[in-house]
Order: C-alpha cells, then structure tokens, then sequence
C-alpha cells in the first residue's frame, strides 16, 4: 500500500471491514448526510490497494506531474441549496493566448456543452485556460474567463478569443437554474492555480457531481512511461458525473455494492444509469500535433469504458487533450506552425497511458469524494468497505 494516509488495516479484512460498514451505515442514518470534520481522510485508489495497468505514475499521481500544468478550484457551498464550482486547468504558466499549445478534442457523446469546441477542431490548437463547471454555468463563465484574458497584459489589441469551457450536470445537488458561478469564482479558481498536489472529490467543478449514483467529483492520475519508450509523462483530470455499472479493476462490483439511493433515503434518487456527462482532459510532454492528439484523446474512452460507463443518450462524453512539448508551442501569425510528433508504433505507449490514467482517475474521483447533502437529495460516498471486500474477493488487490 502506498504511503500518504493512514488507511484503516480493518478494511483489508473481510469480517472486520462488515462490521466498520455497518457502523458507517448506521452512522450516516442516525447523523443524516453531512460528512463530518473529524471523519479520516479518504483514500486514493492506489492508498486503498488498487493497481490499475502496468505503468508507473509519476511523482504526484497527478495531472500536474506533466510540467508545467496548472489546476486550481473554486468551490461554491452554501447549506443544501449550492454545491457547484469552477475547475481550471492551464496548459503552462504563461500566456495561454499569445504561447499556445497543440490540442485535440473527441467526442464520445455530445450531449452538452463544450464551448469553444469547433476553433480547436479546426486549428487544432488551445489559446486558453480550460475552464470545468456546471451545465448553465458555461456562458457566464467563458464571459469570466474572456475578461479575465483581455486584461493580460499584451492582450491589448486582441479582438477575438476562444474560451475553452466543458461542463457536467450537477443540477442533483445544486439549484443549477439559479445559475450563481460569475466572474469571482473564475477569479478564484485562476488565482488557485496550483502546479503541485491536485485536490480531488467534491471540490471546484466536481462539487455537485454524481457517478455511478454516487457521489462523483474530480479526480486525476498520471503515467511515464520508460526510458526505451520515449520516457514521457501523461496525465489525466476528469469531472465524472455518470452512469452506468461501477467496475473497478476489472470486477463488477456494483454487484456486491448497496443501492446508493437506499442508503441515501433520497426524496428522488441520484441518477446511477446514464444522464450526467464527463469532461476528461488530457496533458502530456510528448511532442504530439493535433492528429496524433486526437489519436490519444480517442484512448481515453478505453479507460472510461473499463468503469463500466455506457456513455447513455443524455450523457456529453468529452476528451480534450493537448501537449506541452515546448517545440510545439505556437504563436499568433506564425507563418509556418511547428508539427513535430511521435508516430507509428511509438505512440502506443502513449495509448496505454491514456487510458490507464482515465480509469484511475476516475475512481480517484469517487475515493476521495465524501457524501454531500444537496438541493434535491443526497449523494452518498462510494462505501469503502463492501468494495475492497470484493476487490479481495477477485483477487484484485495488492498486498
């Protein structure tokens, strides 16, 4: 197990792990849904013994191991009525509009409302923070945004921009039509930029999230790859808030799982088998041009689908992925734009990578996430217990 935070020993053992979900479930019915201070700390999937694929993470296990990638939250709660937030993710820390950087962007379904989406496919470049948050929250944000953008210094003269914002629908836990994300939580969220330890859960974007009927949130997770294979770092952040039949590592738990909704006592259960949406955002350092990305942004799906996602009628499934590769790096009115890219069978790696950062992080998602209390009902936290019961079960646990 790695180290970080201490994780209770009775949880590796299946008659005292029953005994600490009854406890817990007891709890949550007898103290409602708040989560309290004094609770320990969740888990990581790795802290909890959970392995996914063969690639060693990087250092933080984090998007923000590709150098240079920035993350910072912004997180509105006020009692049950909010619970929404702003997600950004810069690509290096200068100026995304005048340094701009390679990009791609796939649709797994396009259920939503992924602003700015057609200038990147068509350019196959990013000239802007990406912004991550609520369904009705994207025009006002990108607004944010742009005006946070235009007052940069050597933006003078700038008069066309193109905002980068996805979203996901946290209207379960969160009155989504009072539509209260504006300027100052775009602010927020852009002065949080952090290029060190990402906080994961219910936090900025992922705040009013669900998956799987529980509560879902951000989550992020890393690879690099060896030497012999190029020795480049990948990373993936996701805002899940999906349906479908959890798997975790290869076992479908949500077979040995409880009924969220049941331990909830929800008026209207949480959505658990589709409407709801993911934004999965892709950084690596490898020198990769807008096809290749989009070549690698497809395998990010892969580590979606390995969660048991269906990727439903109502659900906006989305990848955008870009490279920090300093050699790619483009800049307005550059004549002849720089292309250099891995290809043939070198980028494989790199599509493994992918798609184990994507599944890892989204269960970091749903780990680190603590039950939240919201506007139409309660979205309870992945229950430790029953699931690593049968990950032990299958055999699907490190020691």
């Amino acid at each position: 197990m790695a180290g970080g935070i201490a994780f209770p020993r009775a949880l590796r053992h299946h008659a005292r792990g029953a005994v600490l979900l009854a406890a817990a479930l007891a709890s949550l019915s007898a103290a409602g849904v708040a989560a309290k201070p004094s609770e320990p700390s969740r888990p990581r999937a790795r802290e909890a013994g959970i392995v996914i694929g063969t690639l060693p993470p990087g250092p933080r296990n984090a998007i923000t191991d590709v150098d240079g990638v920035g993350v910072g939250h912004a997180t509105l709660r006020d009692g049950t009525r909010f619970n929404t937030g702003v997600t950004a993710i810069v690509p290096h820390r200068g100026n995304a509009y005048l340094e701009r950087v390679p990009a791609a962007i796939v649709v797994g379904n396009g259920y939503g409302k992924l602003l700015g989406v057609t200038q990147v496919q068509e350019l196959g470049e990013l000239e802007s923070p990406l912004l991550l948050t609520g369904t009705l929250g994207v025009w006002k944000t990108a607004d944010a945004l742009v005006g946070h953008l235009l007052a940069q210094p050597g933006m003078e003269q700038v008069r066309s921009l193109n905002p980068v914002v996805g979203e996901t629908n946290d209207g379960y836990l969160s009155d989504i039509r009072a539509r209260p994300l504006g300027a100052a939580q775009v602010e927020q969220a852009l002065a949080a930029v952090s290029y060190g330890e990402v906080a994961e859960g219910a936090v900025g974007a992922g705040a009013g999230t669900v998956a799987f009927g529980w509560k879902g949130g951000i989550g992020t997770s890393s690879r690099v790859l060896p030497a012999d294979q190029g020795g480049w770092t990948l990373g993936v952040l996701v805002q899940s808030n999906f349906g479908g039949h959890l798997t975790v590592a290869g076992v479908p738990v949500w077979k040995s799982l409880p009924d969220p909704a049941a331990l909830a006592r929800a008026t209207e259960a949480a959505p658990s088998m589709g409407d709801g949406s993911i934004m999965i955002v892709v950084a690596t350092d490898a020198p990769l041009d807008p096809a290749a990305l989009q070549r690698v942004a497809r395998r990010a799906l892969t580590g979606l689908a390995r969660t048991g996602s269906d990727m439903s009628n109502g659900s906006g499934d989305y990848v955008i992925a870009f490279s920090t590769a300093p050699q790619n790096r483009r800049r307005p009115g550059q004549a002849v734009q720089p292309a250099a890219s891995v290809g043939g069978a070198a980028i494989t790696p790199l599509f493994q990578a992918t798609a184990e950062a994507t599944e890892e992080a989204i269960l970091n998602s749903m780990l680190r996430a603590r039950t939240v209390h919201g506007h139409r009902g309660t979205a309870v936290a992945l229950p430790l217990a029953p699931l690593l019961e049968a990950l032990d079960r299958a055999g699907a646990r490190s020691p």
